[in-house]
């Protein structure tokens, strides 16, 4: 069977659904590959380039549509135009955003099409290497900081210099999704303060781990996104309520806000409001990814950069991957690989659409002349449930009761080691010479001494730490004097060891912690 991708025909669309390397692992799967001359020059894709991964060029979309049993894309077939060249009988995998277009779904059902929506992959662990949406959201997320920076107009990291200090710049990231998640790594990366929110309270970790601050709001409405598929959902009017307050309140401050929130087959939720853009410093950039579905933000213009007349930058650009077409493209051209190789399990070049697998039904919309949108929940949840568990707060009298019996099973643990190691000695010291148990007390104190003073000790104290080696060298000095004025020459030699040994340690130990404390004084 042949597999081929035609040239998108959607304005400024500079995407292409296969590339040369991607084409290459099609062929291992026994397929023919052919691809519409011109599709992939826009994403620095030549045809010389296709030709020498043994694709086939052809001329003109519809002759690509009639020749190929699989059509790869990266938009919908919208135009009448493109409906035209869908073959009868034949595979469709695209975006296709089936709740937004029923009408789309009717007639590839007519054409017993049978469609796979990449915007449909469950996310779940499996199905991660085909996650379009996450693919694409990842760059979006970059290049907003990146757009964010250029309509910014100042530094992103905060500068002292002869000339003055420069403060950093202040982004706030709203939704923590992989958009918003990509985001606050560039931001943070070019050295911002960044803050972010998301509904979901299991993200607050993630967004922790990349260095910004979590703004969390004490609220029982949060999200659950195991129940969610990993995506928010709509919030109760009162959880609403109180996030906008905490917008509110971050407005005046932030330099910089980049919206990523977005509910699934919903218009984007307004969450940045007119009011908030105008309590903005001038200067200051919003970046809206959600422009495409209304936008977060009241004053966003899809596709169009606008200023306010408080001097607020507002960006409600759709096409952030299609900006950065040649990454793009080799992420979306890799997750339909995956696709197909999930679809070929034979490796055979003859696609099996297995309705029991979870992904693959899940991004089925149309299959045998049937619409089988919307697809079953997956069996498996995107995202583990997260148990909250209150903390109780103890009283003091609790407190010093539990610090009463931590006391308490702490000394019953010392006295039963101290009566187990008296009981050993006594042991020993019924059969062994005198001679034997002098030597063996010194050792059993000096063993004893050395843990007590070491146990207490904070790793993390470096210089604290270089001391006690100084007194555990000291303890082990003064056990070795003790014994080397022995009648036995062999514990005398021994003794004498260990004198020198300690000795260079204790010398070298305090060598050390001068020329650390050094460091830090000023000359």
């Amino acid at each position: 069977m042949k597999i081929g991708a035609p040239k998108e025909t959607f304005a400024g669309e500079n995407r292409v659904a296969l590339t040369p390397d991607s084409a290459r692992q099609l062929q291992k799967l026994g397929y023919d590959v052919a691809v519409q001359s011109g599709a992939g020059v826009a994403a620095r894709f030549s045809d010389a380039d296709y030709k020498d991964a043994g694709v086939e060029v052809i001329r003109g979309a519809a002759a690509l549509w009639k020749d190929c049993d699989i059509v790869l894309k990266v938009r919908a077939p919208e135009t009448a135009a493109e409906l035209k060249n869908v073959q009868d009988g034949q595979t469709l995998i695209s975006f296709i955003w089936p709740a937004q277009n029923p009408e789309l779904l009717e007639k590839l059902k007519a054409k017993n099409v049978t469609c796979l929506a990449m915007d449909m992959v469950p996310r779940i662990s499996r199905a991660q290497k085909m996650d379009a949406l996450s693919s694409m959201a990842n760059i979006a997320g970059y290049r907003a900081v990146i757009e964010a920076g250029n309509n910014f107009g100042r530094f992103f990291t905060g500068q002292i210099t002869a000339a003055g200090k420069v403060p950093p710049a202040k982004v706030l990231v709203i939704g923590a999704g992989v958009a918003g998640l990509a985001a606050i790594g560039a931001a943070q990366s070019l050295g911002a303060i960044v803050r972010a929110f998301d509904v979901r309270p299991e993200v607050a970790e993630q967004i922790e781990s990349m260095g910004a601050e979590f703004l969390f709001l004490d609220f029982e409405d949060s999200q659950d996104g195991a129940a969610t598929g990993g995506y928010a959902a709509p919030s109760s009017p009162e959880f609403r309520e109180k996030q906008l307050a905490l917008f509110r309140e971050q407005a005046p401050d932030v330099d910089i806000v980049i919206t990523t929130a977005l509910i699934p087959g919903r218009d984007a939720p307004k969450l940045w409001l007119e009011d908030m853009v105008k309590a903005m410093k001038p200067g200051s950039v919003v970046v809206d990814l959600a422009a495409e579905r209304g936008g977060n933000c009241d004053l966003t213009v899809p596709d169009e950069k606008v200023e306010t007349d408080n001097g607020v930058t507002i960006v409600g650009y759709t096409d952030f991957p299609s900006r950065m077409a040649t990454q793009s493209s080799t992420l979306y051209a890799t997750n339909l690989r995956h696709m197909m190789t999930d679809l070929t399990p034979d490796k055979d070049g003859k696609p099996n659409v297995n309705m029991e697998d979870d992904v693959i039904r899940g991004a089925t919309v149309t299959h045998a002349g049937e619409i089988t949108f919307p697809p079953p929940p997956p069996k498996v949840a995107a995202i583990a449930k997260v148990e909250k568990k209150k903390e109780v707060q103890k009283t003091p009298e609790q407190l010093a009761l539990a610090e009463r019996e931590a006391f308490q099973k702490e000394t019953k643990t010392q006295v039963g080691l101290l009566a187990i190691g008296a009981a050993l000695i006594l042991s020993v010291g019924l059969v062994a010479p005198a001679s034997f148990m002098q030597h063996f007390i010194v050792f059993v104190l000096s063993v004893f001494v050395g843990f007590q003073v070491i146990w207490n000790v904070s790793h993390s104290l470096h210089t604290p730490l270089m001391a006690v080696t100084n007194a555990i060298s000291s303890i082990i000095i003064l056990g070795a004097l003790m014994q080397v004025g022995s009648s036995s020459w062999l514990i005398m030699i021994l003794a004498a060891v260990g004198i020198l040994m300690a000795a260079v340690n204790i010398f070298g130990g305090f060598l050390v912690t001068r020329r650390m404390l050094a460091m830090f004084q000023k000359s």
